[in-house]
């Protein structure tokens, strides 16, 4: 599935018969369950916000795209909600370490909606720095979901306080209402890594193992299927 549309400094753009091999920018998103991690990503990459999501399974998205001139392929690996196991104590998938061991830089997610999953983000934070070791990648904190002022549970000073004290940029954004609110904190990203020398760039054991490959096909599947779902609720009604 190939989008051929204007995605403004960030643009969807052809691949030429025969071109050098793009720069990769690969990027992870973590974040707790149900914080819409995945229709951030589908929303920058597509434009298109999906409401209904099977469980995430991690899949890994890929787009040539435009950043600054330069045409780059961007990969976001797409993490399964993460969850406390013990009494204030988050432990991470080894396939989610694993995949900020791959990234050159990190989005953490939170919903403003769900107190639990704001509350999740500096520890995340720390076992990211630790998977990150020598390598700490650049994070970003993402607050999702700023459209739902009825059941807003974190207030909204409380986002860059913590982005602060971690030293990272904040966002909050709308995946639902808002692309440009997302588009703009990727977009940023991207053009921060697009600026560092390749030459930098980390090294990695050969044993860390790749996230699951692009699959848009997928992606395709659960939006036909999120409309199919919302014909027979109507035509049930």
């Amino acid at each position: 599935m190939r989008l051929i549309q204007n995605m403004t400094t960030i643009a969807e753009c052809p691949t030429p018969e025969y071109s050098a091999p793009n720069r990769v920018i690969k990027m992870a998103v973590i974040g707790g369950s149900g914080v819409g991690k995945t229709a951030l990503v589908v929303r920058f990459l597509t434009r298109r916000f999906i409401g209904d999501y099977e469980r995430n399974a991690g899949n890994l998205y890929s787009r040539e795209v435009q950043v600054d001139s330069e045409q780059v392929t961007i990969q976001v690996q797409d993490t399964p909600g993460v969850e406390v196991r013990f009494y204030n104590c988050v432990s991470l998938p080894d396939h989610v370490a694993c995949s900020i061991q791959w990234a050159d830089a990190v989005v953490l997610v939170y919903s403003v909606t769900d107190r639990r999953s704001f509350d999740l983000i500096e520890q995340l934070h720390q076992l990211v720095v630790r998977a990150g070791g020598t390598n700490m990648p650049p994070v970003i904190l993402l607050a999702n979901k700023s459209d739902l002022l009825h059941l807003r549970r974190v207030d909204s000073q409380q986002g860059p306080l913590l982005a602060g004290t971690l030293g990272c940029s904040f966002y909050e954004v709308s995946a639902s209402e808002d692309y440009s609110q997302v588009h703009h904190a990727f977009h940023r990203l991207c053009c921060q890594l697009a600026k560092q020398p390749t030459a930098t760039e980390k090294r990695r054991s050969p044993l860390i193992p790749r996230p699951k490959s692009p699959n848009m096909q997928d992606l395709k599947r659960r939006f036909k299927q999120a409309l199919s779902a919302k014909v027979r609720t109507v035509t049930s009604v």
